[in-house]
């Protein structure tokens, strides 16, 4: 990798950085390249970036961003995954570590706060960000039909009044 290829390596990982939530670092200890495409494409699919850099180049790019503490996890083979919902990368990373032992998550940070393995198994268990905005849905939307019931309701009823009345004449007759 030449001079140039660094630079642009380092001016890619600074823009990520800067238009990320959630940095997790992990650690790759052998992983093969069907376990290597199987976990970049599960990154892909939560809308997650997963990127193995040198350690010296990353350091670089995380000088002067707000992710600049977890360089001290960027130490043998890591790897960097990312993402725009918080809690998708960290999701994808713990599934995964669970299924071989070749990889593990070593830490990371959300925004300005640094967060241990612990702290990104935490973010992990929370819902993404697309499964609460269904439930927000869900909660606006409930209150909505409940009203549409409340108002239909009332000619409903005379309506059902008026079929057994129509009923009972049409019986008697």
């Amino acid at each position: 990798m030449d001079r140039n290829e660094k630079a642009d390596l380092v001016a890619e990982l600074k823009q990520v950085f800067a238009e990320t939530s959630v940095v997790v670092i992990t650690r790759n200890l052998g992983l093969s390249v069907a376990q290597s495409t199987d976990l970049r494409l599960r990154m892909r699919d939560a809308g997650a970036q997963f990127k193995v850099a040198k350690n010296r180049l990353a350091l670089i790019a995380l000088d002067g961003t707000q992710y600049q503490p977890i360089g001290d996890l960027l130490k043998g083979p890591t790897a960097i995954a990312t993402s725009l919902d918080p809690v998708a990368a960290a999701k994808v990373a713990v599934d995964f570590a669970k299924t071989t032992d070749k990889f593990e998550v070593l830490g990371g940070a959300m925004g300005d706060t640094v967060l241990d393995v612990n702290g990104i198994q935490a973010l992990a268990a929370l819902p993404s960000l697309d499964e609460l905005r269904a439930t927000l849905v869900g909660l606006i939307q409930a209150p909505a039909s409940k009203i549409a019931r409340t108002i239909n309701e009332p000619g409903a009823m005379l309506a059902r009044v008026f079929g057994a009345y129509a009923a009972d004449t049409a019986e008697a007759a």
